[in-house]
């Protein structure tokens, strides 16, 4: 199994921004958490981070037939890309929304997701542990 894990916007300033409510773990803590659930699952991993819409969706629609699925944490793109959604649903692979704060429980603007009716898990507001989740959900729908 090789799964792509795609990251939006501002994820790269993980660690620094906002720590109340992301933690202090950085992108490259959630990466090595990443390959260490994915090698105890006999899973391979690719592990991006764009702050460029564009760049996620062209990401996406090459991901068919190298990938077996994909985890995506859209970050502010998930309640504002329609072309992320459309990537995804032409793509037709698995896939694990992953947001590290519960967007359920924040500002109102966040609570409406473009992914979430594509996505086969959703793991929301469990900090990083939340990439492992969704990779363990994901060894098991495969």
């Amino acid at each position: 199994m090789k799964i792509l894990i795609l990251n939006g916007p501002n994820l790269n300033m993980l660690g620094t921004r906002e720590p109340e409510i992301y933690g202090t773990e950085t992108l490259a803590d959630v990466e090595t958490l990443c390959e260490k659930t994915a090698d105890g699952l006999g899973m391979r991993i690719d592990f991006r981070q764009s702050n460029h819409e564009g760049e996620l969706v062209d990401w996406i629609q090459k991901a068919r037939p190298e990938f077996d699925a994909i985890v995506i944490n859209a970050a502010a793109y998930t309640h504002t890309s329609l072309a992320i959604h459309d990537a995804l649903k032409a793509v037709n692979l698995p896939v694990a929304e992953v947001h590290i704060s519960d967007p359920s429980s924040r500002e109102s603007f966040r609570h409406f997701s473009y992914i979430e009716p594509l996505a086969n898990i959703h793991v929301k507001g469990l900090g990083i542990k939340g990439y492992a989740i969704a990779l363990e959900k994901l060894a098991h729908l495969l």
